[in-house]
């Protein structure tokens, strides 16, 4: 099999612009208006395992850009993803820092929407609508419904307040109600508080949480053998989608000459901190 994947890859593919595109491309499916209904008919270890293997076939042959790099390349123009001497939550000594919240402009941001919806699309999971969770995933699921609304998905989304209002329409959540298969956004996953209050949102509500998609996976672990991510994975049975990882990150320092000199810190850090079975 492995062999005709190669072969379609030299042979059937010559435009393709995502990896999402490219599953496509290779297994004949036509993308309906309908929101992610691949996932109902392929199963999701097997779907993302095949768009794993035909993004990396895509990047070895050089018929599409992984947007993996090219967000990171948008982050570090931004000033969002820095390099030096970082101190983090938990007291270590970081070689790179990301902060989400400096992607602060209309332009940038909507790049930001982009690759979300990019990267929603590309798993093909199952989803009927979008989750902010307050507050930085409130601008989030608004500007990725209207990215993925151009790509022709519309999905209702809805996001929470901190502090339930005792006027107008009251309560805590804003936007459309939640009901069938949720998908969480935020900037980030750390201790996890975030995604469990989403869970408990959207579960009291009668919905599923689906899929949390996040910008960066550190891969890092916490006070623990597993990640952030892994202990969200395994706690809630839902899969964490990223826009980029560590391993993207550090493929792309190795590919940059201008970031390379990084390079060697961000690989000691993952050495000393990062989590096995990953990358």
């Amino acid at each position: 099999m492995l062999g005709l994947l190669i072969s379609g890859a030299k042979s059937g593919i010559r435009a393709v612009n995502s990896c999402a595109h490219t599953i496509s491309a290779f297994f004949g499916l036509r993308r309906e208006r309908k929101p992610f209904t691949l996932a109902e008919r392929m199963p999701l270890r097997l779907t993302v395992t095949t768009r794993n293997i035909l993004c990396n076939l895509v990047h070895i042959f050089g018929n599409t850009v992984n947007f993996s790099r090219d967000f990171i390349e948008l982050a570090c123009n931004k000033g969002v993803l820095r390099f030096g001497e970082f101190v983090t939550k938990a007291g270590r000594l970081s070689p790179y820092f990301f902060n989400a919240g400096l992607f602060n402009d209309g332009a940038s941001f909507g790049q930001l929407c982009d690759f979300y919806a990019r990267t929603l699309v590309a798993a093909d999971l199952p989803c009927d609508m979008l989750f902010g969770p307050a507050y930085k995933g409130i601008p989030l699921v608004a500007g990725t419904a209207m990215r993925l609304a151009e790509r022709g998905h519309s999905l209702p989304f809805c996001f929470n307040r901190k502090e339930a209002k005792d006027h107008g329409e009251g309560g805590t959540l804003v936007g459309a109600p939640l009901a069938g298969r949720v998908a969480i956004l935020d900037d980030v996953i750390s201790a996890g508080t975030s995604v469990r209050e989403s869970v408990d949102i959207i579960r009291a509500h009668g919905a599923t949480p689906s899929a949390v998609v996040i910008a960066l996976d550190r891969m890092e672990r916490g006070t623990g053998s597993l990640s952030a991510v892994q202990e969200v994975r395994d706690t809630f049975g839902i899969p964490v989608l990223a826009v980029a990882t560590l391993t993207d990150l550090i493929a792309y320092l190795h590919d940059s000459p201008a970031l390379a000199a990084n390079l060697n810190a961000v690989q000691r850090y993952r050495e000393t901190y990062g989590v096995a079975g990953e990358g």
